[in-house]
């Protein structure tokens, strides 16, 4: 919604502010448009290997959408993650064996479909439990391969937002090679009367124009908003990182799920009393 608005505001004050005192017509060439687009997406495709391009697509419709990531979404998984740590606590951890290899047919992660639908999410929690029931590893050698597990995903997910603003860089060169040619096309036509010369001068400096104005005003809001989804989307694995290793290293369950609460952004992050509240509202379900 803010990406439209930006654009409609950038639109105003470039275009708009233009139309009160030039003719819109002169900024009709559209050829040039094609050119600049087709530079665009040529450079784009040229640049990339195909994983990289279909990442970038797949990425783009989430720059339309809300974040998932807030604060009832990190309630629901502290609150989930208590009750895995409580059971284990009282039952032993040979008693979420179930739960970790049928994590869709779990009584616990049933309950929490906001979480359980992320199948990425699911992989991480039940892959280091299922590390916890299973393994000898210390807490030391599951915090070093949890901390390079989150350091692939983060750069995994940062991908898209590179290749955009990479290729908003390159635009504006691509205006001025539009400009160039524009220009070359009218060194040939020195003959014609100053009028006609002037039109295709202003013609050839409309590809500058929308060159920057592509690159500034649209691809890079682009590539700022993928850049803040990858950002946003790492910080779920963080919380559940340090749920574990407290976890792990003899913390009860609820002062476990008081350390992944200490990491969350402030903005999403519940007070000590909220959470403690909730988690309490919940045990009698």
């Amino acid at each position: 919604m803010f990406l439209i608005i930006g654009y409609v505001i950038v639109l105003a004050a470039s275009v708009g502010t233009y139309s009160v005192h030039g003719s819109l017509a002169a900024l009709w060439v559209p050829l040039e448009y094609v050119a600049i687009v087709g530079l665009t997406v040529g450079g784009f495709i040229a640049g990339n290997d195909i994983k990289v391009i279909k990442a970038t697509v797949g990425a783009l419709p989430s720059i339309f959408k809300g974040s998932k990531y807030n604060r009832a979404l990190y309630v629901d998984l502290l609150a989930m993650l208590f009750e895995v740590l409580s059971k284990v606590r009282k039952e032993g951890l040979m008693s979420i064996e179930n739960d970790v290899e049928n994590p869709h047919d779990s009584p616990i992660f049933s309950k929490y479909p906001s979480i359980s639908h992320d199948h990425h999410v699911m992989e991480f929690i039940t892959d280091y439990l299922r590390m916890m029931v299973g393994g000898n590893l210390n807490a030391l050698e599951i915090e070093n391969l949890m901390d390079i597990e989150i350091e692939t995903h983060h750069h995994e997910v940062e991908v898209p937002g590179h290749v955009m603003a990479k290729t908003g860089d390159a635009t504006p060169a691509f205006g001025i090679v539009v400009a160039v040619m524009g220009v070359v096309n009218v060194m040939g036509s020195v003959g014609e009367p100053p009028a006609v010369l002037g039109k295709m001068i202003g013609g050839a400096l409309v590809g500058t124009f929308l060159g920057i104005l592509i690159s500034y005003g649209f691809i890079s809001p682009i590539a700022s908003l993928l850049e803040q989804k990858a950002h946003e989307g790492s910080k779920i694995y963080q919380v559940i990182k340090v749920v574990l290793l407290a976890s792990m290293s003899g913390y009860a369950p609820q002062v476990a799920v008081e350390f992944g609460r200490k990491v969350l952004f402030s903005n999403d992050r519940p007070t000590f009393a909220e959470l403690e509240e909730e988690l309490k509202s919940r045990k009698g379900k």
